[in-house]
């Protein structure tokens, strides 16, 4: 198999949905033909590093991890397609892709376990559903999961962003001092890397593409990573140009302040879904 085979979900008129199985890392999402998610012109697709852009996920470590890449491995490894893109009664598109524990697994996280992760596309929305299960007979595990979306803006200074008015967050821009945001509305004007914990289920994104608005709900992430690494720390990541960072936002629904802990048998679901309004 090529370094980077795709899938694609076409729902017609100009709205699909790419997928690239490495890291089953959404690539694309066009809606009309308009292209909502950015990815670095300097992205490298060769089947090692994570893509750098699009949707990343993020599994069983957010962050840096002592035993393996940044972010975990289900980034950089290889997924199944559990279903191939089929169109439903309404018209809407699934499809569903798997990852299950492996000898490249194994080499960093003892634990056995399975994700699902099946995606819809609908008319102006992507859904994301999540399953984490734990099929093991003994072994409890711990794992952090997060949607690590970058999405395409005209000017991130422009943004804003709903949902955090209230919020303890960590900075990690500060050494990781915690504050609560005071602000209706996030702004980015700096280098921004925070995580918000219990956020509200219902975030809204000003001035994405043709500035409109995205709508982010999500379902079982109390978290909502906001990062954007300006002009200093843009230099820093070879994958990424020194004058791309006013393109992006990312936004990330995710699990991560407090870690997901499943039992023998058990299993973890969460799920995301994105509108342009």
């Amino acid at each position: 198999m090529a370094a980077t085979s795709v899938v694609v979900l076409d729902r017609g008129n100009n709205t699909t949905c790419t997928v690239n199985l490495f890291g089953a890392t959404v690539v694309s999402w066009r809606v009309n033909n308009q292209e909502q998610l950015f990815v670095s012109k300097q992205a490298v697709f060769d089947g090692k590093r994570a893509i750098r852009g699009g949707i990343p996920f993020v599994f069983p470590q957010f962050g840096q991890w002592a035993f393996g890449p940044q972010h975990g491995f289900a980034r950089v490894a290889r997924w199944h397609v559990e279903k191939l893109p089929e169109r439903l009664p309404s018209g809407d598109v699934e499809a569903i892709f798997s990852l299950m524990d492996d000898e490249f697994t194994h080499s960093m996280w003892h634990f056995q376990f399975r994700l699902t992760y099946r995606l819809i596309l609908r008319e102006k929305e992507l859904h994301f559903n999540i399953g984490v299960y734990n099929p093991s007979k003994e072994l409890t595990f711990s794992c952090q999961l997060l949607l690590h979306t970058y999405f395409k803006v005209p000017d991130v200074r422009r943004c804003q962003i709903t949902g955090m008015h209230g919020c303890m967050f960590i900075d990690k821009t500060r050494e990781g001092a915690v504050y609560q945001e005071t602000r209706e509305v996030v702004t980015i004007n700096e280098w921004t890397d925070r995580i918000y914990q219990n956020t509200m289920q219902e975030h809204i994104i000003t001035n994405v593409v043709s500035g409109r608005k995205m709508r982010i709900q999500k379902y079982n992430f109390p978290d909502t990573v906001i990062w954007n690494p300006w002009s200093e720390y843009a230099k820093e990541i070879p994958d990424f140009g020194d004058d791309e960072f006013p393109n992006m936002v990312c936004v990330e629904a995710g699990r991560v302040a407090a870690p997901i802990v499943l039992l023998p048998g058990t299993a973890f679901e969460a799920s995301q879904i994105l509108q342009v309004m």
